[in-house]
């Protein structure tokens, strides 16, 4: 018996596989319906495996690749009359060996061929204006591409991981290479920059390694950190005399910022010129040949010198260094006297770090960290002079219990009590004027805070992750609050505003599902997106009359808010602001409000009534969709553009 329905089943289950390959498509439908027809672009397959695209129009974006199986051609026909090619439209297509694109095609989707790593070369004709993000990375078969003279800018990753293209042709009309437009293309050996280009991206050559010579035209005027960070194989460079930006003075082989002489970019054969004030950031990180800097050097950017394990000293010279600045500097014994500010981790890593003692570390008047030993810090007092605690000091000291700071202290670094999960509470001195972005990130211990009358901004993510916190107050002085700055304060109940805040960043008080109420300032001109998203229990809001924007989803989900008063002074309303606030009733928008986005009062069921002012000239999509208790609404005439399903489900 158990046998006949092990039989039964191989044959159901080889029925089912014959019923998938009976089923695949051979062709249908692609064009763009917010565009044209979707009918108006036809994709056909053929036995021997080239798939046509025909019509006319723009093809349709898909969400993560075209309604073809990619695995069943290995040669596309774009036919004329297309006008574009989707996102993902060929996406890991990788049995794809040849492509041809009519001259009425003018733009290529994002992804449209990520992943193709069967195609060796490509042809884009004259027609095309724009090539979206990542549409050729890892193209690893990829060995050349001529780009069209009607492009105008390379996006970010758009060639990212084609580790065989050995050449390219940038077009005469090219103004901008994105982000990582290059990163990883390790056999590009040589390239050369139009006349045209006045921006090179972050990191926009990172990693290719064969490339050996680059020469900076008199147009740039914009060069990314790290644009060449990884170019191991980098020998010359050269910037073209004309250039007002940028010199590679005394054939230096270097790229240095003329107005502020800082080195922004180096080679193998880079030499330090002794006018060169400032490296900038990652110049030459990893460079294990350098054995020295110049005395005319006084500031050194983020992560400058990281890794250079032949460097031993630091000139006088030096007054500003950045994080990670000198970090896995092996042989570095000393540093200068002469710093007056210190970026987090600068020195770790370096045998001067080594040998200083566990415990506190100064430096000058700056804590530059605590060195941790076997055993937890405990209870600290931080000594009178001190005026700064450094980025990192305290980062991980799950020990730490309390601290003491001193009235001299004027800031505190990013993420200087980061982790310090433990941390109970803390009192921050009138001398401290600003508060690094997440100092206290995810101290889940601290339940009480005093902040002094001095301090005039709240870091980006400075308390995230406080779940200790039940209230705080932040004094008159305090302007603005960064983004992340009070998210996931699951138990704050509380918070005074002092009264010349400006502005709350992103996401600031997202996720503080305790907190029942706000009252916001005059000063307070704008709420950023998702402020208060999650802050189910709020019930009311009082805005001050300065108000000119709410961000996108900034009180999304708060199910709790039964009112809100809108000053005379907004103008906008962000895309999903108001969603699912289901126990707002009522809202009065004032006469100065041009824009509601949109899904910005979508299932907020217990409205009934609302009045739109005269003011009002756009209603965004879904804007009042399944508001299901509104029973009457009266559009001004001075609305000219109403977007779909605005008021769908209105029953």
């Amino acid at each position: 018996m158990k046998m006949k329905q092990r039989l039964l089943a191989i044959v159901c289950a080889l029925f089912a596989m014959q019923t998938m390959v009976w089923a695949q498509e051979t062709s249908g439908y692609c064009g763009d319906p917010k565009v044209n027809g979707q009918k108006d672009v036809k994709w056909e397959l053929s036995s021997d495996g080239v798939l046509t695209i025909s019509g006319v129009g723009a093809m349709e974006d898909f969400g993560w690749s075209g309604p073809w199986e990619r695995d069943q051609f290995t040669s596309v026909v774009v036919k004329e009359g297309i006008t574009n090619i989707g996102t993902y439209a060929f996406r890991d297509c990788s049995g794809l060996t040849s492509i041809t694109i009519p001259n009425s095609v003018t733009s290529i989707g994002t992804h449209a061929f990520m992943g193709c790593s069967g195609l060796t070369s490509i042809t884009i004709p004259n027609s095309v204006t724009s090539i979206g993000r990542l549409a050729f990375s890892y193209c690893s078969g990829l060995t050349n591409i001529v780009l069209p003279n009607s492009l105008t800018s390379i996006e970010y990753l758009t060639f990212e991981g084609c580790s065989s293209l050995a050449s390219i042709t940038l077009p005469n009309s090219l103004t901008s290479i994105g982000d990582e437009a290059f990163w990883n293309c390790a056999s590009l050996t040589s390239i050369t920059l139009p006349n045209s280009v006045t921006s090179i991206g972050t990191r926009a050559f990172s990693g290719c390694s064969g490339l050996t010579s680059i020469t900076i035209p008199n147009s740039v005027t914009s060069i990314g950190t790290r644009a060449f960070s990884g170019c191991s194989g980098l020998t010359s460079i050269v910037v073209d005399e004309g250039n007002p930006s940028y010199d590679s003075r005394g054939n230096c082989n270097a790229i240095i910022e003329t107005t502020t002489n800082t080195l922004i970019c180096r080679c193998k054969n880079t030499v330090i010129p002794n006018s060169v004030t400032s490296i900038g950031d990652y110049a030459f990180s990893g460079c294990s040949d350098l054995t020295s800097i110049p005395n005319s050097v006084t500031s050194i950017g983020d992560y400058a010198f990281s890794g250079c394990s032949n460097l031993t000293s630091i000139p006088n010279s030096v007054t500003s260094v950045g994080v990670g600045a000198f970090e896995d500097c092996s042989n570095l014994t000393s540093i200068p006297e002469s710093l007056t500010s210190i970026g987090g981790r600068a020195f770790h890593g370096t045998k001067w770090y080594e040998s200083q003692d566990y415990g506190l570390i100064y430096i000058n008047r700056i804590l530059y960290c605590y060195k941790k030993g076997d055993y937890g810090p405990g209870t600290i007092k931080i000594e009178e002079g001190t005026t700064s605690i450094g980025d990192y000091a305290f980062s991980g000291c799950a020990g730490l219990t309390s601290i003491t700071l001193p009235n001299s202290l004027t800031s505190i670094g990013d993420d200087a009590f980061s982790g310090c999960y433990n941390l109970e509470s803390i009192t921050i001195p009138n001398s401290v004027t600003s508060i690094g972005e997440g100092a206290f990130y995810r101290c889940s211990g601290l339940t009480s805070i005093t902040i002094g009358n001095s301090v005039t901004s709240i870091g980006g993510g400075a308390f995230d992750g406080c779940a200790g916190l039940t209230s705080i107050t932040l004094p008159n002085s305090v302007t603005s609050i960064g983004d992340y700055a009070f998210r996931g304060c699951y138990n704050l109940e509380s918070i005074t505003i002092g009264n010349s805040l400006t502005s709350i960043g992103a996401v600031a008080f997202h996720g503080c599902s305790r907190l029942t109420s706000i009252t916001l300032p005059n000063s307070v001109t704008s709420i950023g997106d998702y402020a208060f998203r999650g802050c189910y229990n709020l019930e009311s809001i009082t805005i001050g009359n300065s108000l000119t924007s709410i961000g996108d989803y900034a009180f999304y989900e708060c199910a709790g808010l039964t009112s809100i008063t809108l000053p005379n002074s907004l103008t906008s309303i962000g895309d999903e602001a108001f969603w699912n606030c289901a126990s707002l009733t009522s809202i009065t928008l004032p006469n100065s409000v041009t824009s509601i986005g949109d899904n910005a009062f979508t299932y907020c069921y217990g409205l009934t009534s609302i009045t739109l002012p005269n003011s009002l000239t756009s209603i965004g999509a879904g804007a009042f969709l399944n508001c299901s208790g509104l029973t009457n609404i009266t559009i001004p005439n001075s609305v000219t553009r109403i977007l779909g399903s605005t008021f769908c489900d209105c029953n």
